[in-house]
């Protein structure tokens, strides 16, 4: 039975390294809520994830809305615009519209390479992209002299699980983290939309300078999609790491540009479903 945890107020956790467990997730990000558990019939407060649209914009013209978590919004967009193949300069809030848009700088951006809509839902942002072309990825495979213990990559789950504040309160949410190669969390952000925790990520490190991720481990605390993969490659991350399975495409793709792909990783034991070589067993 999993316990309701406590909300706190905006802690800025994850922006650096962790060096304690956070109190408590931000208030916009959790909600109360009442429930009736079975059996026995109590009525009791609980927390759920906040999920909401953020539309995206270039030049005042929407080119994307995404359901996610509220919070570090300007980060998720910086991310999801570089994984789509952008290269944005900055996101804002604009001063003149409501809380729940980004405008984002993008010098160069053409709106007609951009065929199809960028609706996305919270569980998997490719959902509705109308042929594989749309999301090929555009990356040069990974050139990274990385290597990494496999005893370390056996704990970064457990590391990431102890930056999920918002986990804690709803048992309902994702994360992402990146980590050094040593194992120091350098980031941790949490979505109900894994693609949005990663894009997250990616969006402090851009603003961190700490692109290309060629020396970071990326850990999500669920399986590794396609997209996810994809947006690890963009990033230029030699090692991803998850709790959960791999699906079929996401291992081609690894394969196809140099990743190192980890899953089932709990307990101390993983799967290296990719380049097996960046994990040692020293």
């Amino acid at each position: 039975m999993r316990t309701t945890g406590r909300a706190g107020g905006p802690t800025g956790y994850g922006s650096r390294t962790m060096t304690s467990k956070p109190e408590g997730p931000p208030a916009y990000s959790t909600q109360a809520v009442r429930m009736l558990r079975l059996p026995g019939g109590e009525e009791e407060d609980d927390r759920v994830a906040v999920e909401e649209p953020l539309e995206l914009r270039i030049g005042g013209q929407p080119v994307a809305v995404t359901m996610r978590t509220p919070g570090h919004d300007e980060e998720l967009a910086l991310g999801f615009a570089l994984s789509e193949g952008l290269r944005p300069l900055s996101a804002r809030v604009p001063d003149d519209l409501a809380q729940n848009t980004i405008e984002l700088e993008a010098p160069g951006f053409d709106p007609a390479r951009i065929a199809r809509s960028f609706y996305t839902t919270s569980s998997c942002g490719v959902c509705g992209k109308g042929a594989l072309e749309a999301i090929a990825v555009e990356s040069a495979p990974i050139e990274s002299t990385l290597t990494i213990s496999g005893a370390l990559v056996g704990t970064l789950p457990d590391r990431l699980r102890e930056a999920q504040a918002a986990f804690d309160s709803t048992g309902g949410i994702h994360a992402t983290g990146l980590f050094t190669a040593a194992g120091e969390l350098v980031c941790a952000r949490e979505d109900v939309g894994r693609h949005n925790a990663m894009d997250k990520v990616i969006g402090r490190a851009f603003l961190d300078g700490l692109l290309p991720l060629t020396d970071h481990v990326l850990c999500v605390s669920g399986r590794l999609s396609f997209e996810l993969v994809q947006k690890a490659a963009v990033a230029g991350c030699p090692v991803v790491v998850a709790v959960g399975a791999p699906s079929s495409l996401a291992i081609e793709l690894a394969v196809d540009r140099g990743v190192t792909l980890c899953g089932f990783v709990r307990d101390g034991r993983l799967n290296v479903y990719s380049l097996p070589d960046r994990v040692t067993t020293s």
